[in-house]
């Protein structure tokens, strides 16, 4: 076989670029990596993200790998740095609120469980639709019907609590944090932009009633990007004065009002029957401060509830799981994991403890 010269390309009259002679098979393999983009591109990916994959058609299937190949969220510090800089760049500014109400004495907790933006279910095979769009619905709809249920009670502050699977994967390949697939209607990235914009939205109707406390629960699906979403809301309200954040990426967080303890985590782990003395183990002081306490935890999608014991005529813990709004995909509904659809919220008298459960069905 002839061997063949290399060349440089010839200079183009009157351009800075060169024109190059190609054989008819070098062109085919141009071709063909310009359908390595092509089909990334059509299928909602980006080129860089696509670390290998297969060429196929009638006479032969290739293996290749991506010289260009880009693993962002490798860079975990960098990729957090570039978004929250890019929001300080442009914060809004809100207004300090004062709150004269003197008579205000309960804490309304709002939670909203699993919602799992990007989530996809069809009702041919589930019963049920579910997509970004009904998951951003639901979040709106079920904070605004919670804060409607809660207005004959003179709130003090709100409890906003973020994370516990907000996103329903947690990388480009569609898979949660250690890898199990998903069914999904959006590229990663966009479920992240909605996710952002979904929850601005709720915290902008949280401080319009009262001064917001916010904090963070990390979790199975969305361990990476759940922590990055959080640290991006912060980064968007901090010109408010109204609004506090806790984005710690600690399992378990903790918070006082008053006479009320009240412990927060995604439930996925530990067991939930020694939740009561890992409480009084972690903070001593808040367990002795307080009369009144109280586990939430999420990831199972449905109610219980298990009340503790710790004297004969007083509560000691009270351990709630949540409702999800979140309807079963495929896999769910074949497993009979399927549960009543809400968005739940929670009223805290400053002296007595737990007052008020309240409901938002869909």
């Amino acid at each position: 076989m002839k061997k063949r010269k290399t060349t440089n390309g010839a200079k183009e009259k009157g351009r800075d670029t060169k024109r190059l002679r190609l054989y008819e098979d070098e062109v085919n393999v141009v071709n063909e990596y310009r359908r390595i983009r092509n089909e990334c591109i059509d299928n909602g990916l980006d080129p860089a993200e696509v670390k290998h994959g297969w060429i196929k058609n009638n006479n032969s299937s290739l293996f290749f790998k991506n010289p260009n190949f880009e693993n962002n969220l490798d860079n975990k510090a960098n990729f957090l740095k570039q978004i929250t800089d890019s929001i300080k760049s442009y914060a809004p500014k809100y207004p300090t609120l004062k709150r004269d109400n003197k008579e205000a004495d309960k804490l309304l907790i709002i939670d909203i469980a699993d919602l799992h933006i990007n989530k996809y279910a069809e009702a041919f095979l589930t019963g049920n639709e579910y997509n970004s769009s009904i998951a951003v619905e639901r979040a709106l709809n079920g904070t605004k019907g919670i804060l409607n249920k809660a207005s004959g009670f003179n709130i003090d502050k709100i409890l906003f609590v973020v994370g516990n699977d907000v996103l329903n994967i947690d990388n480009s390949t569609r898979t949660t944090t250690k890898g199990t697939p998903q069914d999904t209607d959006l590229n990663w990235f966009r479920a992240f932009q909605i996710a952002k914009e979904c929850y601005v939205k709720c915290i902008e109707m949280c401080i319009s009633v009262a001064d917001v406390d916010i904090i963070h629960c990390p979790s199975n699906h969305d361990y990476i990007s759940g922590c990055f979403l959080a640290e991006t809301l912060q980064a968007w309200f901090r010109n408010s004065s109204n609004i506090t954040f806790n984005t710690s990426p600690k399992y378990r967080k903790y918070y006082q009002y008053h006479n009320n303890m009240i412990e927060l985590e995604h439930g996925d782990k530990g067991k939930m029957l020694q939740l009561p003395l890992v409480m009084a183990q972690e903070e001593p002081k808040m367990w002795a401060e307080t009369k009144f306490r109280y586990g939430y935890l999420h990831h199972v999608h449905h109610q219980d509830k298990t009340q503790f014991k710790s004297g004969k005529d007083y509560i000691g813990v009270n351990v709630t799981y949540l409702r999800s709004p979140s309807s079963a995909d495929l896999w769910h509904c074949e497993s009979q994991y399927i549960n009543l659809v809400a968005i739940e919220g929670f009223i805290h008298d400053k002296n007595n403890g737990r007052e008020a459960h309240l409901t938002h069905y869909f």
